[in-house]
């Protein structure tokens, strides 16, 4: 049976995800295509490509339609190769390396171009997972994810000092990171038309955060959850309902602990060993297995737990056996209850910090972690590690990488 391999991996640095931030001007297509030529000055032959999928999770306005197949296009790619755009949410951009994956692995792909853009300041933030659908929102009272983070937090008893030590720590390992270069070489530069570099290290971070400083921060979701809905409940009484144990919600979520709002794109290059040996392609990685899961979707972010087992148990190991894990930073709670269910060592979650600090780009984040995960097993010379991720709706996503 073939494997699946990573070759190479690049990404954009996270610009702010607002009108003021570095790449709001630059359209998402031209930010994704960037990268893929990129790719083809480090060596990749885009003739040889058999397929280029990204996750992208808004498909409207400037993300409208196949972006996939418009980035290469706008990146002068031939004709001939094909782009496909998939949607899981957040986790668009690891599913969209797993796709690649289970194609090499089926035998009908040699090489593939995963990953994934989102230019979330301009985002317009359209219809609710439920899209009008009163049936759905009748079977499912649907809330606002950061309400369903402060529901986590409050059935595991994270308190506000809890979540936001966790996301002072997010901020101090991404500036050491930062610091030493250890992004240094997944990062491309981006360029305007003229050459110009408009950014070339991730704008988001905020070094120098303090436990003193998050606490000025009012809750985000406090006023939104108490407030009453048209039928007279508000999205509190709706987690009540669902979770009549949690008593009063605390909301201790806020944009200090959050996972930030940025623009970014991600491309990894997967491909079969046997591409790679007949080429002279030097590998990074072996994607083991990946595994995906659905939890109940008013609580919405509990699934990265049961996704990660469920992969682990595919590959014969136990979460001991991880050496690293990127989980993702949506909320401080969601990588807070998966290291408590599992028994992690928080020695070796997010070493370099997470989306906290650095910014979710939503269908890019998922390849992005890849990158980081890759590099950082490289630079401590470790072998084993594991991608998982929440995501709308009550799912998640997860992948095990192994280092060649």
């Amino acid at each position: 049976m073939s494997e699946a391999w990573i070759i190479d991996g690049v990404r954009t640095p996270r610009g702010k995800g607002k009108a003021s931030g570095a790449l709001h001007d630059v359209h998402p297509q031209e930010l994704l295509g960037g990268l893929l030529r990129a790719l083809v000055e480090r060596g990749l032959d885009a003739a040889d490509v058999d397929d280029v999928v990204m996750g992208n999770g808004e498909h409207a306005g400037d993300h409208a339609n196949d972006i996939a197949r418009s980035a290469v296009l706008t990146a002068g790619w031939p004709v001939t190769v094909p782009g496909l755009t998939l949607n899981r949410f957040c986790g668009g951009g690891q599913q969209a390396v797993m796709a690649a994956a289970t194609g090499i692995l089926a035998g009908w792909q040699d090489v593939v171009v995963a990953g994934g853009v989102e230019s979330m300041s301009r985002h317009r933030y359209g219809q609710p997972l439920d899209a009008g659908n009163a049936a759905l929102r009748a079977r499912y009272p649907l809330v606002p994810q950061g309400i369903a983070a402060d529901l986590i937090a409050t059935l595991e008893g994270f308190d506000r000092e809890t979540v936001d030590r966790f996301a002072v720590q997010s901020q101090e390992r991404a500036a050491t990171a930062i610091k030493e270069g250890r992004f240094a070489r997944s990062i491309v530069p981006v360029r305007s038309e003229s050459g110009a570099v408009l950014l070339e290290q991730d704008e988001h971070p905020r070094p120098g955060t303090t436990l003193e400083s998050l606490a000025q921060l009012p809750a985000s979701f406090e006023r939104s959850g108490a407030k009453p809905r048209s039928d007279g409940r508000s999205y509190d009484d709706m987690c009540r309902d669902t979770y009549p144990d949690a008593g009063p919600i605390q909301h201790v979520h806020h944009a200090g602990n959050s996972s930030g709002v940025v623009d970014g794109a991600a491309a990894v290059v997967v491909a079969s060993d046997s591409y790679a040996r007949s080429h002279g392609v030097a590998p990074r990685a072996r994607i083991v297995t990946g595994a995906v899961r659905g939890a109940e979707p008013v609580i919405m972010l509990t699934a990265p737990g049961p996704a990660a087992e469920a992969c682990l148990a595919k590959a014969g190991m136990t979460a001991a056996d991880i050496d690293l894990w990127e989980i993702n930073e949506a909320f401080a709670a969601v990588p807070l209850k998966v290291i408590k269910d599992l028994a992690l060592d928080p020695d070796r979650v997010n070493v370099n910090g997470g989306a906290i600090a650095l910014g979710h780009p939503i269908g890019a984040t998922g390849a992005m972690l890849f990158q980081t995960l890759i590099d950082e097993l490289e630079r401590r010379d470790l072998n084993t590690g594991l991608v998982t991720m929440c995501t709308g709706g009550g799912m998640a996503t997860a992948t095990i990488i192994e280092r060649i």
